[in-house]
């Protein structure tokens, strides 16, 4: 196992991602509800047990914040935390869809260290130590795309389709995606030039995703601009904004 906490992020979310996706494949029939159900279940909790082994052997001193686990306000007095969603787009993973993720990343002392978002049914992954800077200007061979959830899109999408469309002058498309770490990988990937929530999500969703897209050169914010934080109690966001910093900038104008 790496000795750097970069490292140790993405091999742990690659083997956990690896996991996932070979239980899926191995799981039989899960078209029904109850067989989705399941297989949702038994992922979600095999990723995080996987993920609690592999922290608690190579860094047993540090304090980690999982969806799965049970929380505490003890972690609020460590100086390092790991913040993980051990399978982030739970719903589209029991779906047989590709857009599910796993997040893994690291909180010391007041800001977000480092961090992996892979996405195993795509075979890529994105570490905040290895980023692809991205090009702060617009496509010229197709419209910029809106990323937002699939389930929960904003309640002022529209608002900001329009304002964007006249303060950019071209048209815009929203395109659905499930996990946050699939939205940001449309981002990363040049596929997107924004991704919006304003539906409420916890840190376990965010923490990766956001501090892969800063390495690339994205701007992070939640909606009015103001900057994230984490490792609060209880762990909730309220909403949250990436993309192109001319993107961003259009709309926090």
């Amino acid at each position: 196992m790496a000795t750097s906490d970069a490292q140790l992020a993405r091999d742990i979310a690659l083997e956990t991602g690896e996991l996932v996706l070979q239980m899926r494949n191995s799981f039989g029939d899960f078209s029904s509800q109850q067989g989705a159900r399941r297989l949702r279940d038994t992922g979600d909790r095999t990723a995080h047990e996987l993920i609690m082994q592999r922290l608690g052997a190579a860094r047993p001193n540090d304090a980690v914040l999982s969806e799965e686990g049970v929380d505490s306000a003890a972690r609020l007095q460590a100086d390092r935390v790991w913040i993980v969603d051990p399978l982030d787009g739970t719903w589209e993973y029991g779906q047989g869809r590709d857009d599910f993720a796993v997040h893994i990343a690291l909180w010391e002392r007041g800001e977000l260290v480092a961090g992996t978002v892979a996405l195993p049914a795509r075979g890529t992954v994105h570490s905040a130590d290895a980023p692809d800077v991205l090009p702060d200007v617009l496509p010229t061979d197709r419209p910029v795309r809106l990323v937002v959830s699939r389930s929960r899109p904003p309640l002022r999408l529209q608002s900001y389709v329009q304002l964007l469309t006249e303060r950019l002058g071209c048209e815009i498309e929203v395109i659905n995606v499930g996990s946050a770490g699939a939205k940001t990988a449309e981002i990363l990937e040049g596929k997107g030039e924004a991704y919006l929530h304003d539906a409420g999500m916890s840190e376990w969703d965010v923490a990766a995703p956001a501090v892969v897209a800063v390495a690339a050169g994205l701007a992070v914010s939640h909606l009015d601009g103001s900057a994230l934080s984490f490792n609060h109690y209880p762990p909730k966001f309220g909403d949250l904004m990436i993309g192109l910093p001319l993107v961003v900038r259009a709309l926090l104008a």
